[in-house]
């Protein structure tokens, strides 16, 4: 199924979950060399006003031992321009949880100009790093 050279996917990957292998595997499927860019922590907390809870270190140690990862990546950025000068690809995968979001429509628009795809994988619904977060934080609260 294999119809793509290099494939790029973004992502956090914090509290990683069947969600994250899900995608993860879906995506080199349909790639021979998948590139993975980690969030920075600072990124996180900038676009999404959000604290991880796994360091940036532990995460990328996470996504590097994974079978379907060849290569990974600080991302510190959401500019598409500046990402594809540190990195060439010709697939970019996102979770279609984020189709049709005002950040990808435009992703979709530079991309296209150069030939560029983005795959939108099916998201793992039931399981999230912001729902596990939710559940732990009024786990805690409960015993406070």
């Amino acid at each position: 199924m294999q119809k793509h050279k290099t494939g790029y996917l973004p992502g956090v990957f914090d509290l990683f979950h069947v969600g994250h292998l899900n995608i993860l595997r879906r995506a080199k499927e349909q790639c021979e060399y998948l590139i993975v860019g980690i969030n920075s922590d600072e990124l996180v907390k900038e676009y999404k006003q959000k604290t991880t809870i796994i360091p940036f270190e532990e995460r990328i140690q996470i996504v590097q031992a994974i079978k379907y990862v060849d290569e990974v990546f600080l991302k510190e950025t959401l500019d598409i321009h500046i990402i594809m000068s540190r990195i060439k690809f010709d697939v970019m995968f996102a979770g279609d949880d984020w189709k049709n979001s005002i950040r990808y429509l435009q992703y979709e628009k530079v991309l296209k100009e150069i030939g560029v795809e983005i795959v939108y994988l099916p998201y793992t619904y039931g399981t999230s790093s912001t729902l596990i977060t939710k559940i732990l934080n009024e786990a805690v609260f409960m015993y406070e």
